[in-house]
């Protein structure tokens, strides 16, 4: 029995020996997590539930010389409530005067705002949808509707912020103007953004059920500073006539794509840019940045080069008579040939010019040049042929200009660049050379940009800047800005003649090359020059006694059944834009102020904002636009986006033209 009792006391000791030790560590604990490890405890639970948000700040703007607003950041907001945080009472009082509200706002009607709040109400939401990307105006109205007007915890109002680019003339010089966000950068916006993006904000926001964040505060601890404004040369009324000028010819010739820009001849400033694409349904928008980008060959265009070089080294006068033939010759076994059947007999080196005669400019370079290529390959280097312009936006093209040093060069290579063929350049490069002729043969570089402006402050003006002070001689440019008036009077672009405005120019008609490739049978194909896709162009400057301003348009695979000359589909685009520009802006001896009314542009600005979340009561069509322009377009207009794939939309669930409700979800299939 003794032993028994023992054994039992033992096993007591033993449990109560574990019992205490497991106290004591408990204890332990509690006094170790309470005293010596609670600061950083409650630094983690902090962490966990609350955090700080960063507000983006919206970019900067950028505007037109005349203080047009042409992009800008529009804060879009959330709506949401936290209905737990409302008190009853409060609640039932005021339920229905917060459902009218909403009905007037959003459309809906006030009982399905009401049975919609009265059940999150007990379901106890904390995180009810109201409405997606409210505009800062209605954001604004709505914090003072009743329930909300009590702030975020008596009232449940909680508004979560976000910026999206906005254009407010639309699409006008889109590419130009361009972009830097999660497609890189590009145009203006891409050159600038650093300048342009401002100081960062922030807010504290705490979790609440189902791992969702509201802000604590209504006032944000930190205020997001707004970037830098950009003013552009753009002239928005002549954007307006260079782009509907364009698009209206592409339609007609249902051309591939198409590019005009208009200059100010004595200060470079670039006054419109408009850059044209076809879709797959027919539809043009801004899809590169052809002016600046694409090097091709120019064709008859670049003939004014080859005029000008050899009347400045004085081997030619534009009344030396050239043999033209009829209108046929071979160089080295190679066709040249008048696109006038039976050629044009002995003409004068102007008229070789005026009627563009393939033959006579090349019977020119051929007699005065082949011995020498290199001098005139020095003349082009002179005319800014050689290197490229040297833009502040990405993306400039490549000039390509042979040299006899070259592996490519042959012994037709000097011929051909004579005529625009085995050389390749841009339009901006192209139209630079075209303005000098027109500005007494000083060339300006190409400007897009005019300040960068700290809110209503200058800090940095550009001026103009000088490439070439001395092109040619001034007997030189007065001969070929005569000839090239004769080209509107009596030649090629006779068609766009005017006896009430004067006009100077040359057209260009390339025949494009096909490039050689292999199929997918792994056969070779191309390696010649096409008769069926052509390049049509004209550069000019006009009044063409005291020119003012330079243009030219390209125009790519026009619709060869409609017409591929540079005359009959380039040519009335540049009338259009030199008539429309002279008849409703000033030209001679007219001021223009450059001082920008910033109050007005706020009014503009708060104008687009309201603009901008009202235009849209239906779907639009996206068919055919690349994915992300088609996503950055309906998320403005206050729709959810959902993409599948990459490339073009082929397919969009919301129909076009079906009304909507913001906040709907639209999915897009792109290939």
């Amino acid at each position: 029995m003794a032993t028994h009792k023992k054994s039992i006391l033992t096993k007591f000791y033993l449990v109560s020996a574990f019992v205490a030790f497991i106290l004591i560590s408990v204890v332990f604990r509690v006094f170790t997590i309470q005293h010596l490890e609670g600061d950083r405890y409650r630094e983690l639970s902090t962490e966990l539930t609350i955090k700080q948000d960063t507000i983006f700040a919206n970019k900067g703007n950028v505007y037109a010389a005349d203080g047009n607003l042409l992009a800008t950041s529009m804060s879009k907001f959330t709506i949401r409530m936290d209905v737990l945080a409302v008190d009853g009472n409060v609640f039932e009082e005021n339920v229905g005067a917060l459902s009218l509200e909403l009905s007037k706002m959003l459309g809906k009607s006030s009982s399905y705002y009401q049975n919609k709040l009265r059940k999150a109400k007990k379901r106890r939401n904390r995180y009810l949808l109201i409405a997606r990307n409210i505009g800062y105006t209605d954001y604004l109205k709505m914090k003072q509707f009743p329930i909300f007007n009590k702030g975020v915890y008596r009232g449940g109002f909680i508004a979560d912020q976000k910026t999206v680019r906005a254009h407010p003339i639309g699409k006008i010089a889109e590419r130009t103007i361009g972009y830097d966000d999660f497609r890189g950068g590009a145009g203006i916006e891409g050159a600038f953004a650093d300048y342009m993006e401002g100081e960062n904000g922030l807010r504290w926001k705490q979790k609440i059920a189902k791992n969702q964040w509201k802000p604590i505060n209504d006032v944000n601890e930190k205020e997001p500073i707004d970037g830098h404004d950009i003013i552009t040369t753009i002239d928005v009324n002549i954007q307006d006539i260079t782009h509907h000028a364009l698009l209206r010819r592409l339609e007609y010739f249902e051309a591939d794509h198409g590019c005009a820009v208009v200059m100010e001849t004595a200060t470079g400033e670039i006054k419109a840019i408009s850059n044209l694409g076809r879709t797959s349904e027919g539809a043009y928008y801004e899809k590169r940045n052809y002016a600046v980008w694409e090097s091709h060959e120019p064709g008859s265009t670049f003939k004014l080069a080859s005029l000008m070089a050899a009347l400045d080294d004085k081997v030619i006068d534009t009344s030396t008579v050239v043999d033209t033939e009829k209108g046929r010759i071979y160089i080295h076994n190679r066709k040249v040939e008048d696109s006038h059947k039976g050629g044009y007999g002995k003409i004068s080196a102007a008229r070789v010019f005026e009627v563009s005669s393939n033959v006579g400019i090349v019977k020119i370079m051929k007699k005065n040049y082949d011995h020498r290529p290199q001098k005139f390959i020095e003349k082009l280097e002179k005319y800014g042929f050689k290197e490229p312009i040297g833009f502040s936006i990405k993306g400039e093209g490549k000039p390509i200009v042979p040299e006899p040093e070259d592996k490519s060069w042959s012994k037709i290579s000097l011929e051909w660049m004579s005529w625009g063929y085995g050389v390749s350049l841009t339009p901006m490069q192209i139209l630079m050379f075209y303005n000098a002729v027109a500005n007494n043969g000083v060339m300006v570089k190409p400007m897009f940009i005019k300040e960068l402006r700290r809110q209503d402050k200058t800090e940095k003006v550009f001026e103009t800047e000088i490439v070439n002070s001395k092109i040619a001689s001034k007997e030189t440019l007065m001969k070929v800005r005569k000839v090239m008036e004769n080209v509107v009077v009596k030649g090629t672009a006779q068609n766009i003649y005017s006896p009430n405005f004067s006009m100077a120019g040359k057209t260009g008609t390339a025949k494009k090359y096909i490039s050689r490739t292999k199929d997918k049978n792994g056969e070779w194909q191309g390696g010649y020059y096409s008769s069926k896709h052509y390049v049509a162009s004209f550069a000019g400057f006009f009044p063409a006694d005291n020119p003012k301003y330079s243009c030219i348009v390209v125009v790519h695979d026009p619709k060869k059944e409609k017409g591929y000359y540079g005359a009959t589909v380039a040519a009335p685009i540049f009338k259009e834009i030199a008539q429309k520009i002279y008849t409703t802006t000033p030209i001679d001896n007219q001021s223009v102020s450059d001082e920008v009314d910033f109050t007005s542009i706020e009014k503009q600005y708060d104008k687009y904002n309201i603009k901008l979340n009202k235009e849209y009561k239906r779907i639009p069509n996206v068919y055919g636009m690349i994915g992300m322009d088609a996503l950055s377009l309906l998320e403005n207009i206050g729709l959810k986006v959902k993409l599948s794939g990459m490339g073009r939309v082929k397919s969009q669930s919301l129909k076009k033209g079906v009304r909507f409700t913001k906040g709907s979800t639209i999915i897009l299939k792109l290939s």
